[in-house]
């Protein structure tokens, strides 16, 4: 894992969650989609600059690797590194307890 300054989880979640596409390029990374270009060709409706931007976040909080391809015309691919793994598990709980909110708020509305 990279060597990272400390940093509280309220702070990471903030700055790598805090935009409305983080999720979906966590996912699309998390699912095999690893270069710039196919991210922005698989997630709809993302510019290019908010991808680096979201590429960027995730890789400066180490949830991400990045590598450079010493080829022309360059490649980089992005992956989930061992935290990013474990940071993944931890968003899916998150959505999970989402579904369960929205249900829960979803069979009140209903009575």
């Amino acid at each position: 894992m990279p060597k990272l300054k400390s940093r509280r989880v309220d702070a990471l979640l903030e700055d790598v969650l805090g935009c409305r596409w983080s999720f979906s390029v966590l996912r699309a990374v998390a699912n095999g989609v690893h270069r710039p270009g196919a991210l922005e060709r698989h997630i709809e409706g993302i510019s290019a600059k908010v991808l680096a931007d979201r590429l960027r976040a995730f890789t400066r909080a180490g949830i991400f690797e990045r590598t450079a391809h010493a080829e022309i015309p360059p490649r980089v691919e992005y992956r989930l590194s061992e935290f990013g793994r474990r940071f993944l598990r931890v968003t899916r709980e998150i959505e999970k307890l989402q579904a369960e909110l929205d249900a829960a708020k979803d069979a009140a509305q209903s009575v």
